[in-house]
């Protein structure tokens, strides 16, 4: 949420600012803005609204001018969307400029305090607090760096903060805690940013501030510190990303171009792991002692990751015989969970920076358990602080709906649980070679499903208008079905649920009207019969069916109206091929009715604050 953006170099800073926050759109905002100095003051510039709309008010950064600035995308959470709410904010005399991504707690407390001192504020904000907190301490200590020091230990909640002191001009200040934030190493000058997309095109050379650390810049030097101001040594990590993956590259929108990149996602995240029939993840670290010993596995995660792990939990109980939960991370921690000597808590964000997921893994290794994380990105704070990690090697994802990170997870997800069934000695070499085999033949069978578009874009048509939609299924079934109705609320608007379709009729089968349109994924052989009851169920009471299946199941059009068939695989790994068909609906959808499909209102990429 929220996107920071800072430069000091020899270029003019506004257009970098501009661009780099361009990259950022996809966390969400409501309200953009910059501060530059221009060497003689700070000068800032702040508009509601999209980035457009501040690149038009300064001319493409040219009213702006000067070589020192940080600029900021901000999504509302103390105060409304206005001009003054909007980042950065200045103390009395526009001597310090700060833009702020988190949530500070106690900001009425420290406002308080400072209005009794004589200060006064502007805005509803809870970062304008810290602009006059520096001020404070910047007046009674030696230089900007005790100042930055004082607040980092009056200030509670999380933060990321970019600072400019008019008093040191030739400096960038940058500030963490429990919100991401890296330092860029540039030939032409040094940035921050809340995100590698946007210094990708300066540098491919970054910093990872950690929690508590303070990063000073200058045109050509790089500093971190403590807490207590005493300098630390941090290395650098080179990103491999191809700069082009983070542009749309002649696709409408970037939701398009990453569906249509989860072929080469998912033979990215599986040729690595597959040697001479085996399932081998280097950078995992676990011995084969260490899987041995594990008797539960805890998956916790938010949103689309959830429900990655829903699916596997299915697979990994199946395959490797370990009985497994899953959690939403903003519940994990207040249920108390019971974690036991020989736990797994397996972490899967895609940016590694989700603030309750990140709070869940905390939780788990102040018990003493093993912790895993799987994550996309290479450096995270849930890559540093897991015991143990797993990459999905997706590359950057833009929309703010997953669909390529996604189906990066489920393949880490799949490769464990038959890691795990190896090692555990719960499926035999001839079974590890069928699933490896079905495995290989994912990437094809996607991308079959991806030109095959058109049927899914005509009757996507259809249903533009729709005001209800509800997704049924049985076992892993259910699991896609949430995802599917998860990708359909997020970009269309359209109100969906998912069920359990052995659940309609304790309940909810009365919510079904003539024309309302009831999605079934019916992948589970074992359960064919079943779920087609449930569609009958549901056509006799007007819904219309819309059945998404194996070539084999023929026997379905019987019942549906419309059917979709999947070509075969393994019945565990279904949901690579059936989310496709319901990513495409979900697209043309929201495409149809004219929504910002890849950055949908009140959502944001990475939720970095609770």
């Amino acid at each position: 949420m929220c996107g920071i953006v800072g430069y000091i170099g020899k270029k003019q800073a506004a257009p970098i600012l501009l661009d780099g926050l361009e990259k950022l759109e996809y966390r969400g905002y409501d309200s953009a803005g910059m501060a530059v100095y221009d060497g003689a003051q700070i000068n800032i510039k702040k508009a509601t609204g999209r980035l457009k709309v501040l690149n038009e008010l300064t001319h493409g950064g040219e009213l702006l001018p000067g070589t020192v600035g940080i600029g900021h995308t901000r999504w509302a959470t103390h105060g409304e969307p206005s001009d003054v709410n909007a980042h950065p904010h200045f103390n009395a005399d526009h001597t310090i400029a700060v833009v702020h991504n988190g949530i500070i707690e106690n900001y009425l407390k420290l406002k308080n305090q400072l209005i009794e001192k004589g200060y006064s504020f502007i805005s509803e904000t809870d970062t304008e607090v810290i602009a006059h907190l520096l001020d404070y301490y910047y007046k009674k200590c030696e230089n900007p760096l005790e100042a930055v020091t004082k607040i980092m230990h009056r200030v509670e909640g999380s933060y990321a903060l970019g600072i400019l002191f008019a008093d040191e001009p030739d400096v960038v200040y940058a500030v963490r805690k429990d919100s991401p934030l890296i330092v860029g190493k540039g030939k032409e000058g040094n940035l921050i940013a809340s995100d590698v997309p946007a210094v990708l095109k300066y540098t491919r050379e970054v910093y990872f501030i950690e929690n508590e650390e303070i990063a000073r810049l200058s045109e050509k030097n790089i500093e971190f510190f403590n807490v207590d101001g005493e300098i630390i040594q941090k290395e650098s990590k080179t990103i491999e990303w191809d700069i082009n993956a983070a542009e749309k590259g002649g696709y409408e929108h970037f939701m398009l171009k990453e569906m249509y990149e989860q072929p080469k996602t998912v033979r990215d995240t599986l040729s690595p792991r597959i040697k001479d029939g085996r399932i081998v993840i280097e950078e995992l670290g676990m011995t084969d002692e260490e899987i041995a010993s594990i008797q539960k596995i805890h998956i916790v995660a938010c949103g689309s990751a959830y429900h990655t792990g829903v699916t596997n939990k299915y697979i990994f109980e199946g395959l490797a015989r370990i009985p497994v939960e899953v959690d939403v991370a903003s519940e994990f921690r207040y249920r108390d969970p019971i974690l036991e000597k020989g736990t797994l808590v397996v972490i899967i964000s895609q940016s590694g920076e989700t603030a309750d997921t990140l709070a869940a893994l905390r939780l788990a290794k102040e018990r003493g358990i093993m912790t895993l994380g799987i994550v996309n990105v290479v450096g995270s704070s849930i890559a540093r602080e897991a015991d143990k990690v797993m990459y999905t090697w997706a590359g950057p994802e833009i929309a703010v709906a997953t669909t390529k990170a996604y189906s990066a997870q489920l393949i880490a997800l799949y490769l464990l649980a038959i890691k795990f069934a190896q090692v555990r000695g719960k499926i035999t070499e001839s079974e590890t070679t069928e699933l490896i085999t079905d495995l290989k033949k994912l990437p094809d069978q996607i991308e079959m499903l991806l030109h095959n578009k058109e049927k899914i874009q005509r009757f996507a048509n259809r249903y533009i208008a729709a005001k209800d939609v509800f997704f049924i299924g049985r076992g892993i079934d259910y699991a896609i079905s949430l995802e599917g109705s998860l990708k359909l609320k997020e970009i269309s608007y359209i109100h969906s649920e998912a069920y359990a379709a052995g659940e309609l009729k304790h309940g909810t089968i009365s919510l079904i009207e003539d024309g309302t349109l009831v999605t079934a994924v019916v992948t589970q052989k074992d359960l064919y019969k079943k779920t087609i009851s449930n569609i009958v169920e549901v056509r006799t009471r007007g819904a219309f069916v819309l059945a998404i299946t194996n070539e084999e199941n023929t026997e379905i059009e019987k019942a549906a109206d419309y059917v979709i068939y999947l070509p075969q695989t393994n019945r565990y790994f279904t949901n690579s091929l059936a989310i496709i068909p319901l990513q495409l609906f979900a697209y043309y959808v929201a495409v149809g009715k004219g929504c910002d499909v890849d950055k949908p209102r009140n959502l944001a990429k990475s939720v970095t604050v609770e």
